[in-house]
């Protein structure tokens, strides 16, 4: 099956025209279905027609458009324009020497219908058939336009007005299923809706991340018939079941890939379960069930010991890594007897983390993957020695590992020949930082590294910090960094420091980092899924005298002037035609957004823009109301605050009433 670019390019190559940027050079244009609006009005006049029973209109329609495109000022300076290719988006071209747009770009054979836009956003022409006729429409100043039918639809409205228009979005009209399921999502996440609703559309779109939900209401959905209710729950909703509710859930299910996923989920967020549940569950018929089942929290030793000599050896394994610290002498050497291999490499693996490995021991093929075991084994002095000279650079980058090795083999190692060994040689905590500077390492900044456990277990240790504030490894300072509390000094030191990943942990985590250095992180960086929001929402980020940046020409800075409390409403309406997406959208998520403005972002080119505009309090019911109704916007529309308590009620209660019409029409939809 095609890409979307190969369908593209096919056509374009069809249609003669020329790859002039993409659809990437295209992203600043007003968006297709807005820009289709005047050429489909009803109002709409064209600036010419052709005949379709022309001895050959398509070749007609191609010269007049090609005239009026000359004449309005449609071609760049390279001849580069913007054509609709009839997926929704813009596609910058240019023409070839043999183009032929009308015959190529129709929506059915002999109707030409195609839009292209001048790269500035200025100038758009529209071919549109009409019952004996191709019209060719001509939008001079599209700008214009767009605000004129702004400041149109923003008027203010009457209370009756808005009354008819709550009114009329429940009238004949029908509504999809698609649209009611985009409202109830919406909804769901509006600060306007009653928490007896949410919790309500909650258990509906089976979205329960973010939700608090009451016991009673989990009660329901543990024992609710549809399993995507159930899987949902647990999926999504799990830190908030009680052991009786994990209990029941895991307990009801019939089906064994269910009653593993569940199992799976218990296991990942620690949760404990009642000895019924633990009991039962421990003698399930399925064995990777009960080989996860032994990694349960809080599982009965008894029920554990049981599970050693489970019949199964993935069960015997898996018991094995759980209980072993908790094992007598007799136990541990049954299991490192075990007929099953992979039973006798797990044991083998956590025997030796006390018992020296010898050499005779590596060499005979019992310990499994090597790699996996020297890290954490105590190693006999003469194996050590052994694979700090051998060959293969894994056996020496796993012993680099072991935190027991002697002075002089880590010495060596710190200059292996292999580059991944100096590297983790590097990373060691018993390395002084002069040794740690001597090391030959390759480091690349762009690559994620967890915080180093040994600078996080010294975190509130304000002389360690300081002395490993120092270390010439970046990776060193990065650990220091994510310390929730810092020296000052040592803040300094960080904020001044060589690598601007330690400047970001500084912003993400600490709560001393300065606010001329979280302004310097904000140009850029807009925080993560781990930080949401983070520079900008450190309590010191700065708050004042920002006022000052509204006309900078960096749009990272521009935007703070809002955050300014003496910054004015003016100021977001003018934002609102700021060149940069990201400035709009500041603007478009302020509270002070007048209708006016709301109104011009809802066709701004930015899709982020647009859905945060559709969210805007002070936007009229009349607009609103349509936005509703339209599937692109249903859902961003159905999170504004502004709707009125009857019309959320209403809303929500217009999807449960209307869920069987949904069922029918995804019924069709499979046939």
């Amino acid at each position: 099956m095609s890409t979307p670019l190969e369908r593209a390019e096919a056509l374009l190559a069809e249609a003669g025209l020329k790859d002039a940027g993409g659809w990437s050079a295209a992203e600043h244009a007003l968006p297709t279905w807005a820009a289709l609006r005047p050429i489909a009005s009803a109002t709409a006049e064209p600036a010419a027609t052709v005949r379709l029973d022309d001895a050959d209109p398509c070749a007609a329609t191609d010269e007049e458009w090609f005239r009026l495109a000359t004449a309005h000022g449609l071609f760049a300076e390279d001849g580069g324009f913007l054509v609709s290719l009839g997926d929704g988006h813009w596609f910058r071209v240019r023409l070839g020497e043999r183009w032929r747009l009308a015959e190529v770009l129709p929506s059915e054979p002999g109707s030409p219908e195609f839009m292209t836009l001048s790269c500035d956003g200025r100038t758009l022409i529209g071919v549109t058939t009409q019952e004996y006729e191709v019209w060719l429409v001509v939008v001079d100043d599209v700008p214009a336009y767009q605000e004129q039918r702004a400041v149109r639809l923003a008027r203010e409205e009457s209370e009756e007005e808005r009354e008819a228009a709550w009114e009329g979005l429940f009238g004949r009209l029908r509504i999809g299923p698609r649209t009611r399921e985009q409202w109830a999502l919406g909804l769901l996440y509006s600060p306007s809706v009653p928490e007896d609703l949410r919790l309500d559309l909650a258990v509906r779109t089976g979205r329960y991340f973010g939700q608090s939900l009451p016991a009673d209401l989990i009660d329901r959905l543990v024992a609710h018939p549809d399993w995507k209710v159930r899987g949902a729950l647990v999926d999504t909703g799990s830190d908030q079941l009680s052991p009786e509710q994990w209990s029941r859930v895991a307990l009801a299910e019939d089906d064994d890939r269910r009653r593993f996923s569940i199992v799976v989920c218990a296991v990942d967020y620690r949760a404990s379960l009642t000895p019924a549940a633990y009991e039962r569950l421990a003698a399930d018929p399925v064995p990777r069930i009960r080989a996860e089942v032994a990694r349960l929290k809080d599982l009965p030793a008894a029920l554990a010991r049981e599970l050693l000599a489970d019949p199964a050896a993935e069960v015997r394994r898996s018991a094995c890594r759980a209980m072993w610290p908790r094992l007598d002498a007799e136990e541990r050497r049954t299991l490192l007897a075990d007929p099953a291999p992979d039973v006798r490499v797990e044991a083998r693996g956590l025997h030796h983390r006390a018992h020296p490995v010898t050499r005779a021991d590596f060499e005979s093929g019992e310990l499994g993957h090597a790699p996996a075991l020297i890290p954490d084994a105590l190693l006999d002095p003469d194996l050590t020695r052994h694979l700090a000279a051998h060959p293969d650079p894994a056996l020496r980058d796993a012993l680099a590992e072991n935190p027991r090795l002697p002075p002089d083999l880590i010495a060596a190692l710190a200059e292996d020949p292999d580059p991944g060994v100096r590297w983790t040689v590097s990373l060691r905590s018993d390395l002084t930082e002069t040794q740690r500077g001597a090391i030959d390492y390759d480091f690349d900044p762009s690559v994620t590294h967890r915080t180093l456990p040994w600078v996080h277990a010294l975190h509130d240790d304000p002389e360690a910090m300081r002395r490993l504030a120092a270390s010439p490894h970046p990776l060193v300072r990065r650990s220091v960094a994510r310390a929730e509390h810092l020296p000052p000094d040592v803040v300094d030191r960080l904020a001044r420091d060589e690598d601007r990943v330690v400047h970001l942990f500084l912003a993400e985590s600490c709560a001393d980092a300065p606010a001329w250095m979280l302004l310097q992180v904000w140009l850029w960086w807009n925080g993560s899924l781990s930080f949401p929001g983070r520079p900008r929402t450190h309590p010191n980020f700065p708050r004042t005298d920002l006022l000052k940046y509204a006309g900078d020409p960096n749009p990272r800075l521009r935007q703070l002037a809002l955050d300014d409390p003496d910054s004015t409403p003016d100021l977001v309406e003018a934002f609102t035609r700021d060149p940069h997406r990201e400035v709009r959208l500041r603007a478009a998520t302020d509270a002070r957004l007048g209708r006016l403005g709301a109104v011009r972002l809802l066709d701004d080119p930015d899709s982020s823009v647009r859905r945060a505009a559709a969210r805007a309090p002070r936007l009229p019911a009349r607009v609103l109301t349509t936005l509703l109704r339209d599937p692109r916007t249903a859902e961003a529309a159905a999170g504004n605050p502004a709707l009125p308590p009857g019309v959320i009620r209403r809303m929500a209660e217009w999807d449960h009433d209307h869920e069987h019409d949904h069922e029918r029409e995804r019924e069709r939809e499979r046939e």
